[in-house]
């Protein structure tokens, strides 16, 4: 089993950035990609970024040059760096991992979520 344990979320203004933390504990080592989803309220979940163990991105175009995926393989830890956030970004954001070996941003490739942080951006 894989344990997820996000950070950093919290309230920022439209324009504003946030850094969130994910670190991966468990049988960390079957994990290789690992990615961000985010759910807002009446809304499905979705994911926004994902990374490869080999360090290889792919993004949601809605965030796009915005956000930032990076991953610390050594300690089994993920960040998304989130800059010009808009209202729209506004979710409960997840971590998640998976033992595919590829970047997909389909959320039901992912075998491990955490709990979720919450991000509110205010107009």
């Amino acid at each position: 089993q894989v344990q997820l344990v996000e950070s950093g979320g919290g309230l920022v203004q439209a324009g504003g950035s946030l850094r969130l933390s994910c670190a991966a504990s468990g049988t960390a080592a079957t994990i290789n990609s690992m990615g961000w989803g985010r759910q807002a309220p009446g809304k499905q979940r979705e994911l926004v970024a994902a990374i490869s163990s080999g360090g290889s991105t792919r993004y949601e175009d809605s965030v796009k040059g915005r956000f930032t995926i990076s991953r610390d393989n050594a300690n089994n830890t993920v960040y998304l760096q989130m800059n010009s956030l808009k209202p729209e970004d506004t979710a409960v954001y997840y971590c998640a991992a998976g033992k595919i070996s590829y970047p997909s941003i389909l959320f039901s490739r992912y075998d491990y979520w955490g709990q979720g942080t919450q991000v509110t951006v205010s107009s």
